[in-house]
């Protein structure tokens, strides 16, 4: 039966037009029951909704429409007792249809009264809500899973702020890298994690600004821990508005790259010192050239005026005047062997020295020097490991280090010499490297970063004009590199400036040397040389020179000819060669020849500059700086005449 009044009645208008009107309505399950449940009426929206046909379920108790374990645990009964005394009930739940599947149901039940008051029955109206209970389910999961996800993410901050920047929630993450907990922290105003400073510019209320105007701010820069630590932070802050475009609140995230920034920083560093050592390799490679062919000119100058003091006789008045000219000349000498030094083109004659003894010395020779108002201290231990160093450039080095650091202190201060025996181990290798580091601190001045960056160039100075030639710490810096060590300062403005020269530990232990060997010979004696030089001046003066000393000069302008002449059975004393000559063969390579094919005959070279590896490529050779003494040339030619001469006696 499908209509929902008794059968007996004969049904008015009206009552025919609500039937039709229940009977149209296909999405709710609407019937009622007698007062014991039973179904009495039964709507074609229940029809379809529950399966049944109103044959099929006309005076059965509607429990079931109850799964099993609710009508075990008396649910159907129960609803109906509470619409029975509260006039309604009200229930989600799983409902079950005809063929056994289950749907999940909003169902009411409101109780009918007849004119006394008396409950006669009542109507059930039940809707088919199962999709909008999956929306719901898959909304709350998707939910759940979202704020586990949340939840999981351990190196970054996130949470949300009201509209007012107030914290509302808080991830572990945020906890990690904070340092707060959610109870410590919710209700209180993100600015918290700002510095002083910041929060004195107005800058956190300036981040929202900026995310309610524009969707987002975000920003790299320090943020605060709890504990007052503080940390490089990429923080990002969104505004979050609903469909009516209302601010809701904004969605904050905080993550610490302290590490990046610091990688970034080193790997900054690298490139910049990277790009300091090319553009002093190229200044090095400059001045080099300059400085050598600066030498072959300051040669001829001394050569020349070694011939006309000994020509001039006894005017004491032009031999004043050549001996102003000669110190002005060494000047000019003093200056490029400096930039040779820069440049790594100066010959260095290492050997392995005491360093604590060497340093010592040089402390007793700047508390000489240094008078004033300048203090200085030394901290140099007695066990420091030897180096194996040129000991005349070492000092140098060292003076020129401390006269920076004395006229940085033009009101006084104080300065410390102190040395270190340091040990390490290459992370990648495991190999353990030894050195000694040794370190000039002054309390003056302190350098700026962006002179620091230019204070190893030649010439560059911020001293006053007259005050300083730029090229102390352009020395100390090419020793070092030459010598394998290196050079470092550490300065802040104010603070003072420490520089430190570090050198690889000697293998061997420092030599002892007697009176002896440092001899020269003090007896000329005669015999051919063959001197080998391109500079066409040069050559004539020296040539000049040695004919004044007594030797017989034959001259040749490059190494080959010099070979011919050896080859044709010239008689040869000594060969006197420059080491950089034109013809694709320098001395070093001459010098190797001769050792092969004229074994007797001793060899003398002479540079503006060289390489420490050269060098080390033909010992035994004697090598000559220029400019150099005219004296020292001779004897030094003697000296190896007469060894030669001995050699050949035996």
């Amino acid at each position: 039966m499908s209509s929902l009044e008794p059968a007996s009645a004969a049904p008015s208008l009206d009552e025919r037009r609500f039937r039709m009107l229940i009977d149209a309505v296909t999405d709710y399950a609407i019937f009622t029951l007698d007062p014991d449940g039973h179904v009495s009426s039964w709507n074609p929206g229940a029809a379809r909704i529950k399966g049944y046909t109103a044959d099929e379920v006309m005076g059965r108790n509607y429990d079931i429409f109850f799964p099993e374990e609710d009508r075990r645990q008396g649910k159907p009964a129960r609803a109906l007792d509470t619409a029975r005394r509260l006039g309604r009930s009200e229930d989600e739940g799983w409902r079950v249809r005809k063929d056994g599947s289950r749907f999940w149901a909003l169902a009411v039940i409101d109780a009918i009264y007849d004119d006394n008051g008396n409950v006669i029955g009542f109507a059930k109206i039940s809707r088919d809500i199962t999709q909008r209970r999956k929306a719901q389910e898959a909304l709350l999961e998707s939910e759940r899973r979202f704020r586990l996800l949340i939840e999981a993410v351990a190196d970054c901050a996130i949470f949300m702020l009201d509209p007012d920047g107030r914290v509302s929630n808080w991830n572990a993450g945020a906890q990690r890298v904070t340092g707060y907990t959610a109870e410590e922290i919710v209700g209180d105003d993100f600015s918290r994690f700002y510095l002083d400073e910041d929060r004195a510019e107005d800058e956190p209320q300036r981040a929202l600004a900026v995310a309610r105007s524009a969707g987002k701010h975000e920003v790299e820069g320090w943020r605060v821990r709890k504990d007052g630590r503080r940390f490089w932070a990429c923080a990002m802050v969104e505004a979050i508005r609903d469909d009516n475009g209302t601010l809701f609140g904004y969605a904050a995230v905080l993550r610490d790259v302290t590490e990046r920034r610091m990688a970034q920083k080193a790997l900054d560093d690298a490139r910049e010192q990277l790009f300091q050592s090319q553009k002093l390799e190229a200044i090095g490679q400059l001045t080099g050239g300059v400085a050598h062919d600066f030498n072959n000119l300051l040669a001829a100058i001394l050569s020349g005026l070694s011939l006309v003091e000994r020509m001039v006789g006894k005017d004491e008045k032009l031999k004043h005047l050549l001996d102003t000219m000669r110190q002005a000349t060494q000047r000019g000498h003093g200056l490029t062997r400096q930039l040779l030094t820069f440049s790594r083109r100066q010959p260095l004659k290492p050997e392995v020295i005491d360093l604590s003894k060497r340093l010592k010395d040089t402390y007793n020779l700047l508390s000489r020097l240094l008078t004033g108002n300048v203090k200085i201290k030394q901290e140099i231990p007695d066990d420091l490991w030897p180096i194996e160093v040129d000991p005349t450039e070492l000092e140098l080095a060292i003076l020129n280090v401390s006269l920076n650091a004395r006229d940085a202190m033009p009101r006084g201060g104080t300065l410390l010499i102190s040395a270190k025996n340091d040990e390490r181990r290459d992370d990648k290798t495991g190999q353990a490297s030894k050195s000694v580091v040794v370190t000039i601190s002054d309390t003056g001045t302190g350098i700026a970063g962006d002179i620091k960056k230019r204070v190893f160039e030649p010439f560059f100075t911020t001293k006053e004009v007259g005050k300083g030639s730029g090229l102390g710490l352009s020395q100390a810096y090419g020793f070092a590199r030459e010598s394998g060590g290196s050079i470092d300062i550490d300065s802040e403005v104010g603070k003072g400036t420490n520089v430190s020269l570090r050198f690889p530990a000697a293998t061997e232990k420092p030599k002892r040397h007697s009176p002896e060997d440092n001899a020269m010979a003090s007896a000329q004696d005669s015999g051919t040389v063959l001197l080998i030089e391109d500079d066409l001046s040069l050559a004539e003066l020296t040539s000049a020179l040695l004919e004044h000393a007594g030797y017989t000069v034959k001259v040749a302008h490059s190494a080959a000819a010099a070979l011919n002449m050896l080859k044709r059975g010239s008689r040869i004393d000594a060969v006197f060669s420059d080491i950089v000559m034109p013809g694709g063969m320098n001395g070093f390579q001459l010098a190797r020849t001769l050792r092969k094919e004229f074994p007797d005959v001793p060899v003398l070279l002479t540079t503006g500059f060289s390489g420490a590896a050269d060098v080390a490529q033909i010992r035994g050779i004697e090598i000559i700086a220029k400019p150099y003494d005219p004296d020292r040339v001779t004897s030094q030619l003697a000296k190896l005449i007469a060894e030669s001469r001995r050699r050949g006696a035996h």
